[in-house]
């Protein structure tokens, strides 16, 4: 008999081993440099996440860098930080489909090039109305890739 997959507000609210502060991993040494990497709880990313205000974006890099921040460490985990963004997308559209108004406004998180995230639900497609509604300028760029134009103007402070 197989186990019931977790829904994503289960994913969210695991803590269990975190947070965690490792030392960098060797073969990452090159790009974050040698120290302490921090491995989030999800719930941190979430509640970073939904201290954006409507009409200001915010970078993954700057979520990563405030987690760093505030746990002390010389970086945080790129791939959890990022899986644990995702999550926290899901939730916010399970959040939607269950009729709660407040959800974590994911959509305003881009990448440190402007560019938007096509793992989120809907795809870049629907991040891009999401941004356009909220008076962001979304454009095709290199590659045809959709990108927020002038976007750093829009940064909130992390």
């Amino acid at each position: 008999m197989s186990k019931a997959r977790k829904t994503w507000r289960e994913k969210l609210e695991k803590e269990e081993g975190l947070p965690k502060i490792v030392d960098v991993p060797e073969k990452w040494q090159k790009r974050y440099g040698t120290g302490k990497m921090v491995m989030a709880k999800p719930l941190d990313v979430d509640a970073l996440m939904r201290n954006i205000e409507k009409g200001k974006l915010a970078t993954i890099t700057q979520i990563r860098e405030r987690l760093a921040k505030d746990y002390h460490a010389d970086v945080t985990c790129p791939l959890t930080a990022g899986i644990f963004i995702r999550i926290a997308a899901e939730v916010a559209e399970e959040d939607l489909r269950d009729g709660k108004k407040q959800i974590t406004p994911y959509w305003r998180v881009i990448r440190s090039d402007g560019g938007l995230n096509e793992k989120f639900p809907g795809g870049v497609e629907a991040q891009a109305e999401r941004l356009k509604g909220e008076g962001h300028i979304v454009s095709s760029g290199r590659g045809k890739k959709l990108r927020v134009k002038d976007f750093e103007g829009a940064l909130q402070k992390m």
